[in-house]
Formats: structure tokens, sequence, C-alpha cells
């Protein structure tokens, strides 16, 4: 599928030879054996290749298929109702002072999140391939529902497997799964959130051949960063002919939340060939201890996690991926998509880290100033460019990745509001 890699310029531009240089570092395909630098791969047994390859080779072909794309192009708009706007806060700009801060509304697409634009590609990629059975991974319930809505869609068995703590904390989505068909398996080893649904997926994954693992971030073995990626990127391209449009201009800077990175990358692919900055927000939560917070770029370090090299949270003692908290269920996650580690060690896009409580402060500042309740996720990005907007002169665009709604999060943030673990404060 070609068209997510098409890049535009500004209107009349043409790139310097140093900016060609630079695309050609940060928007080239990983090798041939999936690596991004010296991240990603297939760090998998023979078997698990094997079904890989599989996957990698279908894709390639669907890449060039024109009918794929117009089915796909039609489902973006007719089933997630793409485009999404980008929106101009106003009131919350004004109040912080600097900077003027602009939402990539992913939070209107059909079911509430940019996780649907990667379940169409890859759920209508499993039916290609002949698939009946489809299974993925979900902590916030975002990706959860969006491939149990896909697969209701398209005809297919699907099973969503889920950390019992991220049950417990995301029961509306865990509802709305059920509603949509799909089965719930719930996994109670470890922290019982992300990383242990990722378990559970790829164990009963490889030992069933009729089944399609639909990967919900930019994480795991080559070929799934790539593949999200590319299904995400529409979020980047509408993006940025949409500020073009309404501003004149590009962003001078983009936010986007990284747990494993799909939104993130998504939003970043269309703007790697400018000067635009780019801040991948991490999950700060308590404090930098270890076991206090998710953040794999930040804090981490380089190790093999579920088959793919990057950066990842280890345990002092055994240097096996350690223990991660985040306020927010769809961020803590123990390593990063391997892209992302390549775009750090190159300084293209700087990656930062928010803590719970200043993601709870966006939360509320959005809700207050605009109307808009964001996932908490989001409010992540939200709180750092919050934070640097009044660094920033009075015309210029700071981009905010909105990358879901936070109906998800209500029930959370009030019992934490009610036992006076949260206050709002006024702007």
């Amino acid at each position: 599928m070609g068209r997510p890699f098409r890049i535009a310029h500004r209107k009349n531009e043409q790139p310097s030879a140093a900016q060609e240089e630079s695309m050609a570092d940060t928007l080239k395909e990983p090798d041939s054996t999936g690596f991004f630098g010296a991240y990603g791969g297939q760090h998998v047994p023979q078997e698990v290749k094997k079904r890989l390859d599989e996957v990698a080779e279908a894709f390639a072909r669907v890449r060039d298929d024109p009918e794929f794309t117009k089915e796909l192009d039609a489902l973006e708009s007719h089933f997630s109702c793409r485009p999404t706007p980008i929106f101009h806060c106003k009131n919350l700009s004004r109040a912080i002072g600097g900077g003027q801060i602009w939402l990539k509304r992913e939070d209107l697409n059909h079911l509430g999140a940019h996780k649907i634009n990667n379940t169409l590609g890859q759920c209508l990629l499993a039916r290609r391939m002949g698939k009946k059975r489809v299974i993925a991974e979900t902590g916030a319930g975002q990706h959860g529902v969006a491939t149990a809505a896909t697969a209701a869609l398209m005809g297919l068995d699907c099973t969503i497997c889920m950390g019992a703590l991220d049950v417990e904390r995301q029961h509306l989505n865990v509802t709305r799964m059920e509603m949509l068909g799909a089965e719930i398996a719930v996994a109670q080893n470890g922290q019982k959130t992300l990383k242990e649904a990722v378990d559970m997926a790829l164990s009963r994954w490889i030992h069933d051949d009729g089944m399609f693992y639909v990967l919900g971030s930019a994480v795991g073995p080559h070929p799934y960063p790539l593949m999200v990626r590319v299904f995400q990127s529409v979020v980047g391209r509408e993006a940025r002919a949409q500020t073009l449009n309404e501003t004149g201009k590009l962003p001078d800077a983009c936010f986007a939340c990284v747990g494993g990175g799909s939104n993130a990358i998504g939003l970043f692919s269309a703007f790697l060939d400018t000067d635009v900055q780019l801040f991948g927000v991490e999950p700060g939560g308590r404090g930098d201890g270890y076991g206090d917070h998710a953040a794999s770029l930040s804090l981490g370090e380089p190790g093999i996690l579920h088959g793919f090299n990057s950066y990842m949270i280890k345990d002092p003692a055994t240097g096996e991926a350690g223990l991660v908290y985040s306020i927010s269920a769809g961020l803590d996650y123990p390593s990063v998509g391997p892209e992302h580690a390549l775009l750090k060690d190159q300084g293209r896009a700087h990656y930062v880290r928010v803590t719970d409580e200043e993601a709870l402060e966006a939360f509320s500042a959005l809700s207050r100033t605009e109307g808009i309740i964001p996932a908490l996720e989001s409010s992540h990005a939200l709180a750092y460019a919050m934070k640097v907007a009044p660094t920033y002169p009075k015309d210029a665009v700071l981009l905010v990745n909105l990358s879901g709604r936070g109906d998800k999060d209500v029930a959370q943030v009030e019992a934490l509001i009610q036992k006076g673990a949260f206050k709002p404060k006024a702007l």
C-alpha cells in the first residue's frame, strides 16, 4: 500500500541534500530482517518466525494492491468516519499563554480512539489471508474494542486478552467488547496488565494456524512495527494537510503519548522530513524510582522483549522485563516500538515524561476549558504541551494528538477525587 509513504513537502518546497539524507535515515523501511538501525528484528523460535514471515509476505502483497487500498479507504471513511478534524483550543491556550494548542481529534473516530486505524488494516489483511479467527491484547481496552468491532464487521471470531488489573479498572470497555461478541481471556499472572496480556495472546496465536494476531501497537517482532506504522500513518497525513490549511504553516511542534508508540509514530511519520519538533511523552507515573513509572525510552535501556529489541524497563536483579506503573492502563508496557528507539538515538524525536498528577491536571483542564474529556493516555501528551506552551511565541502551533476520548477513565478519575487523591486546580 504505497500511499502512506508519499511525503508531501511544503508548497513549492524542495528538500535540501541534507534533508534528503535525513529522510533516508528516518523514513527507510526496516532491513530484510526487520531492524530499524539496531532495533527491532525477529528474536523468536523458528516456528514463530514461520508464522511471522507468512504475515510479512501477505502484508507486502497488499501494500501494492490498489483493491486493498480502495477497500481500506472506504472503511476508514464510512465505518471509522475519517478524516478526523483538528481543533484550536482557544480557551486553554489563552489561559496558559504562549503557543497555541491544537488537537488532532482521534477521539472522534468511531469507538473513540486511534486504534481502529490499525484494526481495520490488520483484520482486512487477516481476511485476505483466509483466517477465520483473530486474537489481540489490550490494556486500556481501546484496542480490544476496536478489534472486536472490526471482527464483528468482517465476520471473524475474536478473542481479547487482558490483564486482570486492567479488566477491573476498564470495566466499561470490557463490557463493550463482550457486547461486540468477543471472548475475554483474563491474564491472572505477573502484574496482571498489558505485558501479561501480550504473553497470553502470543501463546495462543502460535498454536493456532487459523488465527491472526492483531497486535495493537508499534511493537513486537517484524513485520508488526512497520505494519502498525503504515496503518496509523493516516493520522499524520491528515494532520499535516489540515494544519497547513487551517494555519497556513506546518506545526512548530507535535506531541503524542508513548506507551508502545502507535499513535505517536502515526503522527510523527508525516513530519520526519521537516524541522517540526517531535515530542513523545511517556508515563512518568509516581516518580523515577524502579516500579514507579513506565518510561522505557527516558529511563530504560536496550533489551529484548516479546521478540524484538528496543529500549525497555529491566528488573535490576534479573535483567528481565521489570515492574512498570502508570495511572493509564494503555501506557504501562515495559518496552517501546523499535522505530521510536531509532528516532531517540538519532535525536530526531525527543522523549520526555509526565507524572500521573500532571496528566490528571491536563485531563481536568481540557474538560473544563474546552468541553472535551480526553483519555488519560492522551492527557500525558497534552500535559507536556501545556507545560512548554509558555516558552513558545503566541503564533506557534503546538499540535497534540488526542489519541482517545476519556469516557473509559471517568469512573477511575471520579474515584480518585472522592477519596481525596486528586483535586482539580483552577487554571
